[in-house]
Formats: C-alpha cells, sequence, structure tokens
C-alpha cells in the first residue's frame, strides 16, 4: 500500500518540469517524525516535506497514452481516490515512459553497493513504526518510516510492511518511471538475500488488470490501467448508434469478473427488507424496457481546458462519448417489487449505486442519483443487461449496469451490486470528492468539494468530428463537408446547430438526423425524454480567397440553452463540463497549376 501513498507526491513531479524536481530537492523545512535509520540518504525527509506542500500547487505532464491522477486536499477522502487512481483532487499527467526508460530505472536501484543483506525474516520484523517500516522491491530493501510517519492513513500503508510491493504496484503500471525509481532508490538500506528473492520470484505477482477485456486497437487510449479510451473522433459521426466496440471506456478500477448464473443484486433501504434479484429475475420478473441513450464522460474535451491551463485529470479530446441503445427493467419497477411507495418520499431523497468492481482494500465504486429521477415514470433509469441488441460488454458493466438517461456518466455504475434508498447521497470518493464544478478563480488551495452539489444532468455539448484539426483539403474540391454530434442533458432536445466557416463571424444551419443515413430517423422523443444525440452535417462551398477557415459549431436545445463562446469563462480546476464553441482550423492547398 505504501506504493499508493508514494504515488501520491513522487507524481506531482514532472519529466518537464525539471524546477519541480529541484525544489522537492531542495526544501528542508518539516521536522523529521518517526525512528529514523542512519544508513539511509538524509535528503529523504527533505523530499517528504517537499511533497505535502506541494500536493496543490504541483504542474502535471501530458502524455497520449496515459494520465492518472492525485489526491491533494481532502486527506479523509484521500484513499478512495488514490487506489481508483483517478477521482476529483487527482492530480494527473503521470508520463508512462517506454519500457526501455523504466528498465534504466531499475537497474539504478539494483547496483551494487556496499549495503547489507537482509533475510525475508528480518525485513518482516519491520512492520510498525516502533520497529520500523520496511518493504522490499525488486531485490533491494527499503525503510519508508519517515515517509509512513509524515503521511495521515498510515495504517493503511501498512497492508505492504515487512512484503514486497510489487503486488501493490502491479494495480499501477505508472509506477514503472524513472523518477519514482529514482527517489526510491533514496530509501534503501540493504539487499534481500538471493535465496529469499529466488522465493519471491518463484511467486508471480498478480496483475488485477491481467483478466481485463481485449479492445479495438483503433481506440486512443488515455490510460492503460485502468482502461480509458476513446474512438477516433470521424468513427462517431459515422453511425447513430455507436457500436459496442467504439464506445468510448471509462473505467475506475479494474474489469471484475462476474459469473452471471451466481450474479446477484441487493437492493436495500426499503421498508419490506432487502430484495435479492438474480440476472434471471431481472429478465423475467420486470417488463423489458428498451431506450437509446447517450452517455458522456463529465471529462469529455478536457484537454481544450487543459490548454488554457492545466487541469487535472485524464486528456479526454472530444469522443468521450458514445450513443447506444439499452435493454433491461426499469429501476422504477425493481424498487416498487422492493417495497417502493409514496411515503418513502417523505424521508428518502437519493438512491445510491454500488458496483462489482473493487480496489486492493475492497473499496468499490459508488453513486447516487436523485430518488425522483430514480422513480419517475418518465425517468427511464435502467438496469440494463443488453447494450445494441446483445449482453452488455465486460468493459459496459457485464452482467448488469445502470443507465441514467441525461445524466453524466458517473452516475450510470457499471458491474452493479447494490441499490440503496437513503436519505443521504453515496459517501463514495466519486461523488463526495469528484465530478463537480467550480468557479475558475477556485484553485487547489481554495476549493472545497463540499460546497458544490454533485454533476448529474450535463449541459448542451456539441463537436466536430470532420474534418480534423489541421487537416489540409485542396481548393479543387469547392466545397466542405462539416460532420459533428450535438446533445443535451436532462432529456433537452437539440434543436439546432450553427455552424461557421469564418471563426464566428457568420453562421449556417447544419441538418441534424436522428437515425443513419438511408433508414427511417428515431421518431420525435416526448417533451423531456429525449435522451439520445443528433448527429448533424451540413456541406458550404468553399471562400474563394480564404487559405485558412476556422470552423465552429455550437447547439441550442429546446430550453434554448446555447454553449458558450469560449473556455476561459468556464475553466475548472478539474476540467469537467467543457463544452464551449467547438473550433477546428483547416488549411486551403492551391491548386499547383495555378500557382
Amino acid at each position: 500500500m505504501f506504493c499508493l501513498f508514494f504515488l501520491f507526491f513522487l507524481n506531482l513531479i514532472s519529466f518537464q518540469n525539471i524546477n519541480a524536481m529541484l525544489l522537492f530537492r531542495r526544501c528542508h523545512s518539516l521536522t523529521r517524525l518517526g525512528p529514523l535509520n542512519t544508513q539511509r540518504h538524509q535528503v529523504a525527509p527533505a523530499v517528504v516535506s517537499c511533497a505535502v506542500r506541494l500536493c496543490s500547487s504541483s504542474s502535471s505532464s501530458e502524455d497520449h497514452r496515459s494520465h492518472q491522477h492525485v489526491h491533494s486536499v481532502s486527506w479523509k477522502h484521500g484513499l478512495a481516490g488514490l487506489l481508483a487512481g483517478t477521482g476529483a483532487v487527482l492530480a494527473y499527467g503521470l508520463h508512462h515512459h517506454k519500457a526501455e526508460r523504466a528498465d534504466i530505472g531499475v537497474q539504478t536501484i539494483e547496483k551494487s553497493s556496499s549495503l547489507p543483506v537482509f533475510s525475508q525474516e528480518e525485513v518482516t520484523k519491520h512492520r510498525s513504526l516502533e520497529n520500523g517500516i520496511w518493504v522490499t522491491y525488486k531485490g533491494g530493501v527499503y525503510d519508508i518510516t519517515e515517509f509512513v510517519a509524515m503521511h495521515p492513513g498510515g495504517d493503511k500503508i501498512l497492508l505492504a510492511a515487512g512484503g514486497a510491493l510489487e503486488p501493490f504496484w502491479a494495480l499501477y503500471a505508472v509506477h514503472n518511471q524513472e523518477h519514482v525509481l529514482e527517489i526510491l532508490s533514496e530509501y534503501k538500506v540493504g539487499e534481500l538475500s538471493l535465496e529469499d528473492l529466488k522465493k519471491q520470484q518463484a511467486v508471480k505477482s498478480s496483475d488485477p488488470y491481467s483478466s481485463d477485456p481485449e479492445r479495438h486497437p483503433v481506440l486512443h487510449i488515455n490510460n492503460l490501467k485502468p482502461f480509458n479510451a476513446e474512438p477516433p473522433p470521424e468513427i462517431l459521426s459515422d453511425s447513430y448508434i455507436t457500436p459496442s466496440a467504439f464506445f468510448f471506456k471509462r473505467n475506475h478500477l479494474p474489469v471484475p469478473q462476474v459469473d452471471p448464473a451466481s450474479y446477484q443484486l441487493h437492493v436495500e433501504g426499503l421498508p419490506g427488507g432487502t430484495l435479492t434479484l438474480s440476472l434471471e429475475d431481472l429478465k423475467t420478473r420486470f417488463p423489458k424496457h428498451t431506450i437509446t441513450a447517450t452517455l458522456q464522460c463529465a471529462g469529455n474535451r478536457r484537454s481544450e481546458m487543459n490548454k488554457v491551463k492545466q487541469v487535472k485529470g485524464l486528456n479526454w479530446g472530444i469522443a468521450a462519448i458514445s450513443n447506444a441503445t439499452w435493454s433491461g427493467a426499469l429501476l422504477r419497477d425493481v424498487l416498487l417489487a422492493a417495497g417502493y411507495k409514496p411515503d418513502v418520499a417523505q424521508w428518502a431523497r437519493h438512491v445510491q449505486f454500488e458496483g462489482l468492481d473493487t480496489d486492493v482494500t475492497g473499496t468499490t465504486y459508488g453513486a447516487s442519483i436523485p430518488l425522483n429521477k430514480a422513480v419517475s415514470e418518465e425517468g427511464d433509469v435502467l438496469l440494463a443487461y443488453q447494450m445494441n441488441g446483445e449482453d452488455i460488454p465486460p468493459d459496459h458493466g457485464f452482467p448488469v449496469r445502470v443507465v441514467v438517461p441525461g445524466t453524466v456518466g458517473a452516475r450510470n455504475v457499471k458491474w452493479l451490486g447494490k441499490i440503496v434508498v437513503s436519505a443521504d447521497e453515496s459517501s463514495s470518493h466519486w461523488q463526495q470528492n469528484d465530478y463537480k464544478g467550480f468557479s475558475p478563480g477556485t484553485d487547489w488551495d481554495t476549493v472545497d468539494f463540499k460546497s458544490a452539489p454533485a454533476i448529474q444532468e450535463l449541459p448542451i455539448q456539441s463537436a466536430i468530428t470532420t474534418p480534423a484539426d489541421s487537416a489540409e483539403i485542396d481548393r479543387s474540391e469547392e466545397t466542405l463537408t462539416v460532420k459533428g454530434y450535438a446533445w443535451s442533458g436532462g432529456g433537452r432536445e437539440v434543436v439546432r446547430v450553427d455552424v461557421s466557416l469564418d471563426g464566428g463571424k457568420t453562421w449556417q444551419v447544419a441538418q441534424l438526423r436522428s437515425g443513419d443515413k438511408g433508414q427511417a430517423p428515431e421518431p420525435s422523443p416526448p417533451t423531456g425524454r429525449a435522451w439520445a444525440w443528433k448527429l448533424w452535417e451540413i456541406t458550404a462551398p468553399l471562400p474563394p480567397d480564404a487559405r485558412e477557415l476556422e470552423i465552429v459549431c455550437k447547439a441550442v436545445d429546446n430550453s434554448y440553452n446555447m454553449q458558450p463562446d469560449t473556455v476561459p469563462p468556464i475553466w475548472n480546476l478539474r476540467g469537467v463540463l467543457s463544452n464551449a464553441w467547438h473550433r477546428v482550423t483547416v488549411k486551403i492547398r492551391e491548386d499547383e497549376s495555378e500557382e
């Protein structure tokens, strides 16, 4: 467990920001706590001191492969966020280096030295603050006592005390980075005996992600463990219904292996007691209900906020949104069967969901929605067991997930194991300290997560899926076709998409569609139940003298909500709710014969 807290401050160091590393090495202000080992480098307390002080302000590095988060505000909720490798106050930007770079770091740690050799039995004796906290990693022995003593939640770190870090580090591949290994080396006090090292190597550490499903190679991976990826934007506008393989993937923890034959869903909190349902019960005891609904991650288009000022979170492009058909039992029907009656609303306000995905301590992913959404006949909240006419794939919640149409993806809990009707919101980290919006003037030193409501319905959104930013087109083509998607939360229907080829000076109205070309469109939804996106398209002549086009889109819903024109006024430290006008630049290539 040490690794998770070690990651807490190590990952604040950016390879793109050498000054941050230097600052870590120059801080000397905190007094040492806990027993010291004189064999260890004395720079360690300074490193830890600086880590504590820089939690809320250090910069982070970017990578097209992976971003991770680190909790930097609430110690009370820090563990859940850290174990999840994602969450509200999690500093992102861990740079996934190639294996060759990681190997260099490992070699640095494993260099031969004159340090003493310890047996595993001797290491195991150091499992408390009184006797010191020792761990092993790749044959080295490390005394992390000072770090544990300086960090709240030290009792959780003790899970790794006296043993190997590898089983814990397997949960997060981001530890295979040179700077993590380099700073760990400063805690080294000895070598593990060759005999015990061979015993360790004989026991293969379990990678909790080893059973994750295969994914389509076209997906752009934002984070590997846990897996988070989005499709190429142009794929989104190819099909009104997003194929499951291309539907964006947003996991917070390893994908659980659930046996559908033994699956059970527990419904609690109602006067009738706990109702336990099997998968077969859901399929046979309740009418099957089907909806078409778009799901969007709260961090969709976060990369545009990063261009204004760096935020904390996975660097999503414009494709953390997808549309699918979902089938299952209505949550309302299940709650009625469990004993829900109108008088429950006199004391209950929320319906909590708990997933079957867990971290190494057994902490599960959780979220909640308002009770009135859950029980409304118009709410269409599903306990879905089918996606696009087939069993829900493992990445999307097999065998059962919640689909809360019109609501942020974070509340659509996958691998559903428990439902609780309650007077309180979910106490989950992701409900209390994540997925909330703040003023652009709020920073990590002043943020109070209790002061903002959890995101439920999302605002109006649209984006250009084709052409891509920085694309080139030939003047001889004479016209340009622009495509994209538009969607609004809360069941509000998109009624118009405006498109400009000159940066917003002049506008044209795009054609909307709610189905694939050549097929009958989806019927117009009832008011307040427009759960699915609209795809849009426009073909316009190229301006005769333009060498470069700034294409802009903005959507309008039936409440006349419109997108803001720029990012800075909606910027927030978590990079959520990014819905400014989407802009791409296209260059026009002149015919050589005319030049």
